[in-house]
C-alpha cells in the first residue's frame, strides 16, 4: 500500500466504508477502455419535477400530483412514467433512470455546481465541469475543427464551467436558436416559403462573400516579417483565427445548418427551440465533437407549474424520445451517453396559496435523472424515492458517483489527476481524496 493509499483508507474509514471496500474502489477507478466517445449532456435548466416526469406518483394525492393521476406503462413491463410522457414510455428499454438522485441542497448556482462539477463547494478555488474535464481528457485525441465542448445555445450561467482548467476549457456557445431561421407561418406556403428561404439565402451568401473579401484584403496588408512565423504565441494566435474563419465559412458550418436534414425529420423532433436543438447535438456528434449541452431552460416554475408543464412536457418527450430513436437508428446510441437532469428537482406538494398559485419550489433531497447509451443499459431503475417522493427511500446517488460512472465509461480514470492551477493534487472526483460520501459507481447498469 502506497502513502497515497494509507491516506484514502483513513478518509474512507471517517466515512465508515470498510477495509475490505479500498481494492474494490481501486478496481472501479482503474481506467478501462472506452465504451463511449461522445455526451449529450441535456440540462434543465431551472430543476424538473421527478413526479410530473419520471416517477410518478400516483397514490400521493392531488396535493402532490396534481392532475397526472394517471401514470402510463413504457415498453419495460413494471416501469411507468408519467402520463407527460408518451413517446417517451416507447423508448424505455433505450434509457435508465435514476430515481434517488441527491445532494440536498436547494440553491440554483450551488446545485449546478454540485451537479455538472460532481463536487461540493469548498473555498475559493472553482473545479471544472464534465464537459470541462472531458474537453481536457478527450481533447488530445479530437482532431475535428469544431471546438470539443460546445453548449446550444447559451452557457450555463451559474458558475465558471471551466473552473481552475482555464479559457481554454470553457464551453462554446452557438448563441443563436436552431429552430428561429424557419419561415414565418404566413410565408409557409407556395411561393411565400420560397421567397423567404431564397431571401435568407442571399443574404447569407452576400454577408460570407462580405467576410472573405476582408479576410483576402487583411492578408494581403500582413507585413509581418517571415520570422515571426516561428513566435509560438503567433501561430497559436494564426491556429485560433483559422479555426475560427472555419467555423464561418468552412466545412464546420455546415454543422449548424439544419436545413440539410429532410423536412418529416425535423417536423418529428418538433419544430421548437428544444427539438432542433436535439437535432443540432446529434449532427454534432456524428462530426465527432466529444461533449455537447442542450441548455434548456425554463422549469423553474414557482407560479403556474402545470400551465407551464402543459406547454414544456410535450416538447421534452418528443425531442428527447426522438434523439434516443435517431441516435439508435445511425448506430450511435452504443457511443453517445446521453444524459438528462437538472440542477435539482421540484418540491413534491404543491404550493397551492397565494401568490404561488398552483407551483412547485427548489428541491435537492431527492430527484431524477436519465442516462442512455454509450454503456449504459437500458429499460432499468436505479433507487427509489418515498411514497410521496420527498425522500430517498433505496439507494442514494449522488452526482460524484453519476459523474465517476460516466468517466469511467468514456476511458477517463476517475480516480486520476487534474491540473491544478497552483501545482496541488486535484482528483477527476472527489471519490478519490475521501472528501465525500460515496454510493459507488452505477455498476448495476453499466
Amino acid at each position: 500500500m502506497n502513502r497515497r493509499d494509507f491516506v484514502r483508507l483513513g478518509s474512507l474509514g471517517m466515512l465508515g466504508l470498510a477495509l475490505t471496500d479500498l481494492p474494490e474502489l481501486q478496481t472501479q477507478g482503474q481506467k478501462k477502455e472506452a465504451k463511449a466517445k461522445f455526451v449529450i449532456q441535456l440540462w434543465m435548466a431551472g430543476g424538473p419535477c421527478h413526479i410530473d416526469t419520471f416517477d410518478p406518483k400516483p397514490l400521493a394525492g392531488a396535493d402532490y400530483c396534481g392532475p397526472y393521476t394517471k401514470p402510463i406503462e413504457t415498453n419495460v413491463p413494471g416501469i411507468q412514467l408519467c402520463q407527460t410522457l408518451p413517446l417517451l414510455a416507447k423508448q424505455a428499454d433505450k434509457f435508465s433512470i435514476i430515481r434517488s438522485f441527491t445532494h440536498g441542497n436547494r440553491g440554483h448556482e450551488t446545485a449546478a455546481y454540485i451537479v455538472q462539477t460532481g463536487r461540493l463547494p469548498a473555498g475559493d478555488l472553482v473545479y471544472p465541469s464534465l464537459g470541462a474535464v472531458v474537453a481536457l481528457k478527450k481533447g488530445a485525441d479530437y482532431k475535428g475543427s469544431l471546438p470539443p465542448y460546445i453548449t446550444i445555445t447559451n452557457p450555463l450561467g451559474r458558475f465558471s464551467e471551466a473552473g481552475f482548467l482555464g479559457i481554454n476549457y470553457k464551453p462554446y456557445p452557438t448563441t443563436n436558436d436552431p429552430n428561429a431561421d424557419q419561415p414565418t407561418a404566413q410565408a409557409k406556403a407556395g411561393q411565400g416559403k420560397a421567397a423567404a428561404s431564397g431571401g435568407m439565402a442571399e443574404k447569407r451568401s452576400q454577408e460570407e462573400k462580405r467576410l472573405r473579401d476582408r479576410r483576402s484584403l487583411l492578408e494581403s496588408l500582413d507585413t509581418l516579417p517571415a520570422e515571426r512565423e516561428k513566435d509560438p504565441e503567433y501561430r497559436h494566435m494564426a491556429t485560433f483565427q483559422e479555426k475560427a474563419y472555419d467555423l464561418i465559412l468552412g466545412e464546420a458550418k455546415k454543422a449548424f445548418d439544419l436545413s440539410q436534414e429532410k423536412e418529416d425529420l425535423r417536423n418529428r423532433y418538433g419544430r421548437n427551440r428544444f427539438g432542433q436543438s436535439c437535432l443540432l447535438a446529434r449532427r454534432l456528434v456524428e462530426l465527432g465533437v466529444p461533449f455537447v449541452t442542450v441548455n434548456h431552460g425554463g422549469w423553474d416554475t414557482h407560479k403556474k407549474h402545470f400551465e407551464r408543464m402543459a406547454v414544456m412536457l410535450p416538447e421534452l418527450d418528443r425531442g428527447f424520445s426522438v434523439l434516443l430513436e435517431d441516435l439508435s437508428q445511425r448506430g450511435l446510441l452504443d457511443s453517445t451517453i446521453v444524459v438528462w437532469y437538472g440542477e435539482f428537482g421540484r418540491t413534491p406538494k404543491i404550493e397551492k396559496d397565494p401568490p404561488w398559485n398552483g407551483g412547485r419550489h427548489h428541491f435537492g433531497d431527492v430527484f431524477s435523472a436519465v442516462v442512455a447509451g454509450g454503456g449504459f443499459k437500458g429499460g432499468k431503475v436505479v433507487g427509489a424515492s418515498d411514497s410521496r417522493g420527498e425522500k430517498v427511500k433505496e439507494r442514494p446517488v449522488y452526482p460524484w458517483d453519476l459523474n465517476a460512472s460516466l468517466y469511467q465509461l468514456l476511458g477517463i480514470d476517475p480516480m486520476g489527476r487534474l491540473p491544478h492551477p497552483h501545482g496541488c493534487v486535484a482528483y477527476v472526483t472527489p471519490i478519490a481524496a475521501g472528501e465525500v460520501q460515496s454510493a459507488g459507481l452505477l455498476t448495476e447498469i453499466m
